[in-house]
């Protein structure tokens, strides 16, 4: 399932109604998007580059598609130079940098989802609650069993089923180990969620079967 398709999927409305009158230009591919589909950095004070995952940090934005390729084509090319019209300092894995935090995003969101008892975990809680239509997003482990997701998946309907972290990744929000299969309720921590797992969909696309599996 791609970036969009999460996104357009999910009860993410408020989203979409604040980036319909925004949209940033891309500095690798020149196209402009709307923010949610969108990596902000700025240069910090030490004239190094600063992803601004919640951009809201102070300096002027610099936009890149929220993607791998894109950022390490901006560091190949040097871009970022050419946007801040200054020599800027690079980290050389920015682009694992940024994934990084975007894990790291979508673990604290569904913590704040299970702690305000909107996420479950488990095969049986999950299945408890897209039969009972109480879940707008399901995520499911990228190295978990494909037949009980595939179980889950045919319950779920139009609901997107969201493979872009790991077990263990997963299990981080729910103080275990692992954790295979998440619901998450309605609500505007699921919408967050929607726009970071799209986002994190570009640095982790997930595999064929998952996205052809109708």
């Amino acid at each position: 399932m791609s970036a969009t398709q999460i996104l357009d999927r999910s009860d993410s409305s408020r989203n979409r109604q604040d980036d319909a009158g925004s949209q940033r230009r891309c500095i690798v591919s020149n196209v402009a998007k709307p923010p949610s589909e969108m990596i902000r950095f700025v240069i910090g004070p030490d004239d190094s580059v600063v992803p601004d995952l919640s951009e809201r940090l102070p300096g002027r934005g610099i936009w890149l598609s929220a993607d791998r390729i894109s950022i390490k084509t901006a560091c190949d090319r040097k871009l970022f130079n050419r946007a801040a019209r200054r020599p800027v300092k690079v980290d050389d894995r920015l682009a694992e940098r940024v994934e990084g935090l975007l894990v790291r995003q979508c673990t604290d969101l569904l913590g704040l989802a299970r702690r305000a008892g909107q996420a479950v975990s488990g095969f049986v809680k999950v299945r408890d609650w897209l039969q009972h239509k109480r879940a707008v997003l399901l995520f499911a482990a990228t190295d978990g069993a494909m037949d009980s997701r595939s179980k889950l998946r045919r319950i779920a309907c139009d609901i997107p089923v969201v493979a872009v972290l790991d077990a263990a990744e997963l299990g981080v929000a729910f103080g275990r180990d692992r954790a295979v299969h998440v619901a998450v309720a309605s609500g505007g921590l699921a919408d967050r969620l929607a726009r970071e797992a799209a986002r994190l969909s570009g640095f982790r696309p997930m595999p064929e079967n998952e996205e052809n599996d109708e």
